[in-house]
C-alpha cells in the first residue's frame, strides 16, 4: 500500500472558499475557485451558492446551475483524489444514474471565465442548466469556441 503522499495529484488539488470566484495560474496548472458553502445536514452535505446580496447582483444568479457546478468540482476532486476509481463507482455509491453523473462532470470542461460568469450571475439571459446539460451534442472542447456557441464575448 502506498502512502497518500505519493500520488503527485494529490498535491495540485486545492479547495478554497473565497468571497468571489477566482481562477488563476498557480504551478502551471489553472486553479478555480467558487465560493459555495458546503453545510452538514444529517449524513448528507448541501452545497449553498452565494446569495444575490454577495455580489449586489439583480437577478443573475442561477441558484440550480451554481450547486451543480459545484458538483461537478466536487465529483471531479474525488475522482482526482482516487477515492472512487470509476465515475460508474461514484454514481453506485451516490445512487445516482452513470449518465447522469458523467454529464454532470462535463461542466468541468468549461472555460474558467464561463465558469466565473456564471457563479458571478454574469451568464447570458438565454443560458441555465437545461442548455448546458440537455444537448444532443457535446460542447466543443475549445474555449474560445465554447464562448460563442454558448453566447459569451471573446475573451
Amino acid at each position: 500500500m502506498t502512502d497518500a503522499t505519493d500520488n503527485p495529484r494529490k498535491h495540485a488539488v486545492r479547495i478554497e472558499v473565497g468571497a468571489d470566484a477566482r481562477n488563476y495560474v498557480s504551478g502551471g496548472q489553472r486553479v478555480t475557485l467558487v465560493p459555495l458553502t458546503i453545510k452538514r445536514r444529517q449524513n448528507r452535505k448541501l452545497l449553498i451558492p452565494p446569495t444575490p446580496d454577495a455580489y449586489g447582483a439583480v437577478g443573475g444568479l442561477d441558484a440550480p446551475m451554481i450547486k451543480t457546478l459545484g458538483k461537478a468540482f466536487h465529483w471531479k476532486r474525488l475522482l482526482d483524489d482516487g477515492e472512487y476509481p470509476t465515475i460508474a463507482d461514484l454514481a453506485r455509491e451516490r445512487k445516482l444514474e452513470p449518465g447522469w453523473v458523467s454529464e454532470v462532470l462535463r461542466l468541468t470542461m468549461l472555460a474558467p471565465d464561463i465558469v466565473e460568469a456564471i457563479v458571478e450571475g454574469r451568464q447570458p439571459r438565454h443560458l441555465n442548466l437545461h442548455v448546458l446539460r440537455g444537448r444532443p451534442e457535446l460542447l466543443p472542447r475549445d474555449w474560445a469556441e465554447q464562448r460563442r456557441f454558448l453566447g459569451f464575448p471573446d475573451a
